[in-house]
């Protein structure tokens, strides 16, 4: 009998390096250490698969990264609050990690006047001087009338039809046409029904049942995911694709779609984000994690206090001296830049989903996350994305 169980047949050099491959192969060879990487990556080693998790960048967690700098948890690529109605979802990450209380209450900025964001009887009271719900329901519903909207076309008719022309010209036009690089009417209606309006007290940004950061920052929570798991970092899959396909019998993709068919159809659009982060030797510099720039004059969208996600203590409960400060600016995404957001309107989608037959087309590839798909994900979406893919193939 011979090495590969047949009698008596020829041994070629291509047998034995196939029998050398599949001594060593992994089952799945997983592009990106992100969230959605990284929960498949969880479920297949504990469904007994082999796996081997690779990424581009020197650090695993992808854009939810956090780094320690004078002790406070620095979302290096932006602020990620964690939120979900996803039972499931939140008993699946709570299994890594314990989360905080903490509560998404943003403000705007608007030349100096401060407002509360969500939109709420606080933003309606500052703006209109209105009191009561009712009165704030009429002076919305006299806006939109004065506008003659019925049927939203675009992101600012949607916007003035849900908060009126004053909010929309005070609060969403200018950070949102900073965020995108496009006029309002250019926008999709559907990027702004993200957008909470309460005619309630309530600051709480998001309508979720489970919320909160992470103790001890994302970085924490995605080690925990990878425990005991193979993580080779600063290795660029696209650069050495062929060699990396090598050895795996299905390879899970979360870059760019567009990126891995080396552009072909063209290059879809993104935006783009960078941060100017600097450490003031202040213990508060804004009070809040999270204040918007809302004109359009303000180069940033808004200024990240990275303290506040954990209350401003350090991880024994003491106050910390110092704070950390990030400036947040949204540009147009070229080759080399960090894509962030999908730009969702009806030429990438039309170019997105000549790309998905061609992602369909590839064997032995799953494609997952933010980037493969090019969608809006919320972390917890990715989460269940990411669970539902490997319940269908492991």
């Amino acid at each position: 009998m011979s090495l590969f169980g047949v009698a008596n047949q020829k041994i070629t050099p291509t047998m034995v390096r196939l029998q050398y491959w599949r001594q060593n192969m992994y089952d799945y060879l997983i592009v990106g250490a992100g969230l959605f990487g990284s929960v498949f990556a969880r479920q297949a080693t504990d469904a007994g698969k082999k796996v081997l998790v690779i990424d581009k960048r020197p650090n695993i967690a992808g854009n939810v990264y956090t780094e320690d700098i004078e002790n406070i948890h620095v979302h290096k690529y932006g602020a990620h609050i964690f939120h979900t109605n996803n039972k499931e979802v939140w008993n699946y990450v709570t299994r890594f990690a314990e989360f905080n209380r903490f509560t998404n209450s943003p403000v705007a900025n608007y030349k100096g006047e401060l407002y509360s964001l969500p939109f709420n009887m606080y933003t309606f009271n500052k703006m209109w001087g209105v009191v009561t719900p009712e009165e704030a329901a009429a002076k919305i519903e006299e806006q939109r009338n004065e506008a003659g909207i019925t049927e939203p076309h675009n992101l600012e008719e949607q916007a003035i039809s849900l908060v009126g022309k004053d909010i929309y010209e005070k609060l969403i036009k200018g950070y949102t046409e900073k965020q995108w690089g496009r006029d309002c009417k250019d926008l999709p209606a559907f990027i702004i029904k993200r957008l909470p309006v309460r005619l309630t007290f309530d600051n709480n940004y998001f309508n979720a049942l489970y919320q909160g950061i992470p103790i001890g920052g994302y970085t924490q929570l995605v080690e925990h995911l990878l425990e005991g798991i193979e993580v080779r970092l600063n290795t660029d899959y696209l650069e050495q694709k062929e060699k990396l396909d090598r050895l795996a019998e299905t390879v899970v993709y979360t870059g760019p779609i567009d990126a891995y068919f080396g552009y072909s159809l063209g290059a879809l659009e993104y935006r783009s984000v960078r941060f100017e982060t600097e450490v003031l030797d202040i213990p508060n510099f804004q009070g809040n994690a999270a204040v918007n720039y809302t004109d359009r004059e303000t180069p940033w969208t808004r200024i990240i206090e990275h303290k506040w996600f954990e209350f401003g203590k350090d991880e024994q409960g003491q106050d910390l001296p110092k704070t950390v400060i990030s400036r947040e600016y949204s540009s147009e995404w070229k080759p080399g830049d960090e894509p962030y957001y999908p730009v969702n309107d009806e030429k990438n989608g039309a170019l997105y989903a000549e790309y998905k037959k061609l992602a369909d087309a590839e064997q032995d590839v799953i494609f997952g996350g933010r980037l493969a798909e090019y969608r809006y994900y919320d972390m917890d979406a990715v989460i269940a994305s990411a669970l539902k893919k490997s319940e269908e193939v492991l």
